[in-house]
């Protein structure tokens, strides 16, 4: 009896020693001492515990046997540190490229769930089921609502037509509520940006016009019996030096909102970035915008990079965002400084939560309607959250002939102001729409995946007062359309009663091995007379395993979405096949960006409480 009593003890002890726990802070620096938010933190051996805030700071509370803590953030190489008898643990991390695929990707994390700064440790591992995250937006971040495309019939409704968009701030938005144990609120998700934030192998134009088309159809990854068409747009490229000088500018939100690390802070880091790939012949021009609106920097040469930087250097955020003229005082900086045949634009950076000193939002929208027409145009950079604004911000990039991107961290930075610098500022096609017409006798529905907030009525194809999408130099635009054969049934479609008065059978002309004709509508950056081309797509059909990586990774991207929104038509869709999909069409990869989507996958998939999740290693 005496020695059970004594094995009790003894096993009861060591339960309690393996269940104490110590609390672990610190703070995560680059090499240049800037804060790292969203480093992920983690026990060795479990899954992520912990995030660092907007200032890099996190504590975790960790089991007294644990000898280390790994980190981890895309764009830098993970760091493991040995934990001594210290709590207190700062990392400092060094620039340089991150084998992403191989941290991203082959590393098998327990799918916790994570909230917050702190989350306690849990000690079951085995199977768990983590509850659904789906929040509302944080406070009052507004998103404009997305109502999905639906299918239409091609003997009926032949033709569609839309706005090529070439914004990405959907994608990086996303990645921000993921990476703070959150999923997305459904209208965060606009499909068409997630997988337009990627860059595609696409072959590029070689004749008179400056985008070329790539097309390609095989089967539905997630709706067996469907069929996948992918159209590939490519703009011609423009090589450093032949671009033409800029005019440009940043009009800052310094209100009270924009004091948050994440906001004005990383925005003058942001836009340090840009100002290092400016050229003697560009000029910039500084205007600040809070309670009252000011000129803190006269257009001033590339060249003299320095006095830029101090002059961003020298912004503070304060007071209320009312009044002021901020937005009037940029466009006539603008205008006093244009060059013909230049790149004149005004680049807005704010949280979105802004009154740009016009009185009400549809005299917002005139103006920089007006301003596009004289060859101003308006490119917009969201920095933030808890009061982001997302869908005032869209809004006004898309009347302003811009792009619009959110800018969550310095990696974010990187790529629209450096490695994709001429795309995201030099204009190569305006106004670029798409026309479609199926052919019935092949396709008896379609629907497009995305884009609905750039749907466009078919006569406005021809109208060339309708404003549409800008392509950059170098730009991609990928578009998805899901297709109902013709002769098939689908549970997507309504039940009809046949025509009696209509003709049913396909015209002569249709009686071919055309499945649809493309049509393509552009302006030149400087002509507001509209240039067209068309071709036609055959019905030839590609088994998945043999389509290129650009079909491939694209359809993984829209498959993602269509879970994030939990779409009335994601069928099969399964984080399995995302992940299976992507990881076989990463391609080159050079910066990563391929390999973090897939960390983006894994995190949702945890996060995600529809279905149950298994501990995989």
């Amino acid at each position: 009896m005496k020695i059970k009593i004594i094995l009790l003890l003894i096993a009861a002890l060591s339960a309690f020693s393996m269940l104490q726990t110590r609390k672990i802070s610190g703070v995560v620096t680059n090499e240049n001492g800037i804060p790292l938010a969203d480093v992920i933190v983690m026990v060795e051996k479990t899954l992520p515990q912990a995030k660092t805030d907007s200032l890099g700071r996190y504590e975790i509370q960790v089991p007294a046997y644990a000898a280390s803590l790994t980190f981890v953030i895309p764009g830098y190489t993970s760091k493991k540190v040995t934990l001594g008898t210290s709590n207190v643990v700062n990392v400092t991390f060094a620039t340089g490229k991150t084998d992403l695929t191989d941290v991203l990707t082959k590393s098998r994390y327990p799918k916790h769930k994570v909230t917050g700064i702190v989350a306690n440790m849990e000690m079951s591992t085995a199977t768990f089921a983590v509850p659904a995250q789906r929040h509302q937006p944080l406070e009052t971040e507004n998103y404009n609502p997305v109502n999905e495309n639906g299918f239409q019939i091609a003997s009926q409704t032949p033709v569609t037509t839309f706005s090529v968009d070439v914004d990405r701030a959907s994608y990086s938005n996303t990645r921000r509520f993921l990476n703070s144990g959150q999923m997305p609120p459904v209208d965060a998700v606009r499909i068409e940006e997630m997988i337009n934030y990627f860059d595609y192998d696409y072959v590029g134009p070689s004749g008179a016009h400056p985008i070329a088309v790539s097309t390609e159809m095989t089967e539905s990854p997630w709706n067996p019996g469907l069929k996948l068409l992918h159209i590939g747009l490519q703009a011609k490229h423009i090589p450093m030096k032949e671009l033409p000088a800029s005019n440009l500018v940043f009009l800052i939100d310094v209100s009270g909102s924009m004091s948050d690390q994440n906001k004005l802070p990383l925005l003058k880091q942001a836009f340090k970035l840009l100002v290092d790939q400016l050229r003697p012949h560009d000029k910039v021009s500084i205007v600040v915008y809070a309670g009252a609106a000011g000129e803190i920097l006269k257009p001033t040469s590339g060249n003299v990079k320095m006095t830029i930087k101090e002059a961003l250097d020298g912004l503070e955020a304060g007071g209320s965002t009312a009044g002021g003229e901020g937005i009037e005082l940029a466009y006539k900086l603008a205008k006093d400084n244009f060059l013909k045949n230049g790149n004149n634009r005004v680049i807005l950076a704010t949280d979105g939560d802004f009154n740009v000193g016009v009185s009400s939002e549809a005299a917002l929208q005139r103006l920089i309607e007006e301003k596009r027409k004289e060859g101003i145009f308006l490119s917009i950079m969201g920095f933030g959250m808890g009061n982001y604004k997302d869908s005032h911000i869209e809004t006004l990039a898309d009347k302003g002939n811009g792009n619009y991107a959110y800018i969550d961290n310095i990696q974010e930075a990187r790529k629209e102001f450096v490695q994709e610098f001429g795309g995201t500022l030099f204009t190569v096609a305006k106004d670029v729409k798409i026309q479609i017409e199926f052919n019935p006798r092949h396709v008896k529905a379609y629907r497009l995946i995305g884009y609905e907030n750039r749907a466009l009525k078919n006569e406005e194809f021809h109208d060339d007062k309708k404003d549409a999408g800008e392509m950059g130099s170098g730009h991609t635009v990928t578009a998805l359309y899901e297709i109902v054969p013709a002769g098939s049934e689908s549970h997507y479609l309504a039940k009809n009663d046949p025509l009696k008065y209509q003709k049913t059978d396909a015209s002569e002309i249709g009686k071919t091995d055309e499945m649809l004709t493309l049509k393509i509508q552009y302006k030149k950056p400087d002509s507001e007379v509209s240039t067209l081309f068309d071709l036609p797509v055959k019905n030839a059909f590609k088994p998945f395993a043999s389509c290129s990586e650009n079909l491939r990774f694209a359809s993984a991207v829209a498959e993602f979405g269509l879970l994030l929104r939990n779409s009335e038509f994601k069928g099969k869709a399964d984080y399995k096949d995302v992940l299976t999909n992507a990881k076989t069409a990463l391609g080159k990869d050079e910066e990563g960006y391929r390999a973090e989507f897939i960390q983006m996958v894994r995190t949702a998939e945890a996060l995600d409480g529809r279905k149950e999740v298994v501990r995989r290693d």
